[in-house]
C-alpha cells in the first residue's frame, strides 16, 4: 500500500460510516422534493442498501478512487461510494435532485460531505469535470440514454480506467457481447474501443421504487489502450456503423457508400485482411480499425 492510501485509510478511520438509505429514507426525501415517481417518467430510486453495497464492492472502488457518478437521483449509490472512494463527483441534470443532494449527503454521511460535489448538467454534453480528474465510473445509467452517455464519458475522461454501470439487462447483454453473438452490434463495437467489457450480474426489480417494467444488469469494465491504426476514432466509427446499418449485408455492400464504392469496399477489405463476404457482427474492433485506415486511403473516396 502507497503512502497516499495509508494516508486516506488513517484518515478514513476517524471518520463515521455514512448511513445509507432505506426504503423509508427514499420516500421521505422524494416527497420533501415534491417528487412522485413513477414508471412512465422513468424514475426509479434503488431503495435496498444491501444492493447498494453489492454495486459499491462490485465496483471495486478503493480509498485512491475519485469517483464519477452519473444521475445520483435521491443519494442512494452516491452514500455508498462516499463509504469507499476518497471523493464523488455527481452529474444531475435535474434541478430539484442536483439542489437537494448537498443536505441529504449532509443527514447521512456529514464526515464525508467535503468529499462530496454535484454538478447540475447533462452528462451527454458535459465537457469537463471539477476538481481531481476521476479514475472510475460508477452510476445506475438512465436507460433511454445509457450507450451514449457512457461512450461519451469514456471519451472525454481517459483518466477514468474502471466502472460499473447499471443498465437494462438487454442493454447490459448487448455491450458486453463478443463477434458471433446474436447481440452482438454498434454499442459492443464502440465500446470495446475503450476497454474490455463483461457482465457482472443481474439486479432484480425489487429493490427499486417503483419497481421498473425491465430487467436491470450490471456492466463492469476495464480501460485498455485502442487497437492500433492510422485511423481516427471517428473513422472507424463510421465503419462500424455503416457494417451495422444493415446487419444481413455483407461488408463489401455495407461499407461501398464510405468506401465510394463496392470495388473501392472490396479492394479496402482485403488490404485489411478481412473476407468481402464477411459480416459485421463477425469482426472484432481490432479488424474494423484495420478497415477504417485502408477506406480512409481508398481512391476516388
Amino acid at each position: 500500500m502507497g503512502p497516499v492510501a495509508r494516508m486516506h485509510l488513517e484518515t478514513r478511520a476517524a471518520l463515521s460510516t455514512p448511513r445509507l438509505l432505506g426504503a423509508g429514507d427514499v420516500r421521505r426525501l422524494a416527497d420533501a422534493c415534491g417528487i412522485r415517481p413513477t414508471k412512465q417518467r422513468g424514475q426509479n430510486f434503488v431503495i435496498d442498501a444491501n444492493t447498494v453495497r453489492r454495486i459499491v464492492r462490485t465496483s471495486g472502488v478503493g480509498v485512491d478512487d475519485v469517483v464519477l457518478e452519473v444521475g445520483p437521483g435521491l443519494g442512494s449509490l452516491t452514500l455508498g461510494l462516499l463509504e469507499k472512494a476518497h471523493r464523488v463527483v455527481a452529474i444531475e441534470i435535474d434541478d430539484v435532485l442536483a439542489a437537494a443532494l448537498p443536505a441529504t449527503i449532509k443527514e447521512f454521511a456529514p464526515d464525508q460531505a467535503q468529499q462530496f460535489e454535484v454538478v447540475l448538467a447533462d452528462a451527454m454534453r458535459v465537457n469537463e469535470i471539477p476538481g481531481p480528474a476521476p479514475t472510475a465510473l460508477v452510476a445506475n445509467l438512465p436507460y433511454n440514454v445509457s450507450v451514449p452517455v457512457l461512450l461519451h464519458l469514456l471519451e472525454l475522461l481517459p483518466t477514468i480506467r474502471t466502472g460499473l454501470v447499471m443498465v437494462q439487462s438487454e442493454v447490459a447483454y448487448r455491450l458486453a457481447a463478443g463477434p458471433g453473438s446474436r447481440t452482438y452490434g454498434i454499442p459492443s463495437v464502440k465500446a470495446a474501443w475503450y476497454a474490455d467489457v463483461r457482465l457482472a450480474g443481474q439486479i432484480g426489480r425489487k429493490v427499486f421504487w417503483p419497481a421498473p417494467n425491465v430487467d436491470s444488469a450490471l456492466v463492469a469494465w476495464t480501460r485498455r489502450e485502442p487497437p492500433s491504426t492510422t485511423a481516427t476514432r471517428e473513422q472507424v466509427f463510421a465503419v462500424i456503423d455503416a457494417a451495422f446499418a444493415q446487419r444481413r449485408k455483407t461488408m463489401r455492400s455495407a461499407l461501398s457508400a464510405i468506401a465510394g464504392s463496392a470495388a473501392g469496399a472490396e479492394a479496402a477489405l482485403v488490404a485489411a485482411g478481412v473476407s468481402p463476404q464477411a459480416r459485421g457482427e463477425a469482426l472484432a474492433i481490432a479488424d474494423f480499425a484495420r478497415i477504417a485506415t485502408y477506406i480512409d486511403a481508398t481512391p476516388n473516396r
